[in-house]
């Protein structure tokens, strides 16, 4: 598949991909989501890649779906056929290779949501966040109403959605949004270097630890959260990570999973 919306690289065994919009501050539509689910499908299928970087080109990372491409379209084209987010986004990013966003400017409404079944953020100082759904007449979408409390808690998720205002890269990183934010100039760096440390750890592991996140970070029932670790854990077990593990501890050595 040829892009025209990102650019994909691959400097190993990180894949970046950048949204490649930057006349329209990277404007969300259905033809750039198309794309980025393919690259990362490339790199979900690459045995080199550990892991992702997702970046915005120019000032913005992403301001949110293209009004005019999303919205009105979907407004002419009638009842029934208003502009949908893929309801499979979620399920697909949570399933992927560890994906860590490098948010370099604005990031709005879906700009915002996309990012948040992602494992780990990253914001420029200069990033500003807005869930501006409301002044669009419209509600969150992506799983955010999940996601969002999952990371920063009900009442500033619900200031955050209620008000739609924009908050800059200091105040979400208060309110727990993000996992660091550092000078502009630093940002691709500290990515990349997070990227990096994730990647150099085994796969397979690493995609358990994703799933078990997924499904027990909000299961009350205590026992299914421990049957599924103790199912994992007895897979790992017999696993040649696990075993490579103990014997370069052994041996005094750095681990090699690639």
């Amino acid at each position: 598949m040829s892009y025209e919306t990102i650019l994909f690289e691959k400097k190993d065994p990180v894949a970046i991909i950048t949204l490649h919009r930057p006349e329209r501050l990277n404007a969300w539509t259905t033809q750039m989501n198309e794309e980025i689910v393919d690259a990362v499908g490339q790199a979900n299928n690459d045995d080199n890649v550990g892991a992702i970087v997702v970046t915005g080109a120019g000032r913005g990372f992403c301001s949110g779906a293209d009004i005019q491409d999303n919205f009105q379209a979907g407004i002419d084209s009638g009842p029934g056929k208003l502009r949908r987010e893929p309801s499979n986004w979620v399920n697909f990013m949570r399933q992927s290779k560890p994906i860590v966003a490098a948010v370099n400017g604005v990031a709005v409404g879906v700009g915002a949501t996309l990012m948040l079944s992602f494992d780990v953020i990253i914001a420029s100082d200069t990033a500003r966040f807005g869930f501006a759904f409301v002044k669009m007449g419209v509600v969150p979408e992506l799983a955010s109403s999940h996601f969002l409390v999952q990371r920063i808690g009900f009442s500033h998720a619900s200031e955050m959605c209620l008000t739609g205002r924009l908050y800059s890269a200091s105040e979400v990183h208060e309110k727990g949004l993000t996992n660091y934010v550092v000078p502009a100039d630093e940002l691709m760096s500290k990515a990349m270097e997070i990227a990096l440390e994730i990647a150099n750890n085994p796969s397979r592991q690493l995609g358990m630890i994703k799933t078990l996140l997924t499904e027990n970070g909000s299961e009350t029932n205590i026992d299914q959260v421990q049957m599924r670790e103790g199912k994992a854990l007895a897979e790992c077990y017999v696993s040649p990570e696990h075993k490579e593990a103990v014997q370069a501890f052994i041996e005094k050595r750095p681990p090699s999973f690639r």
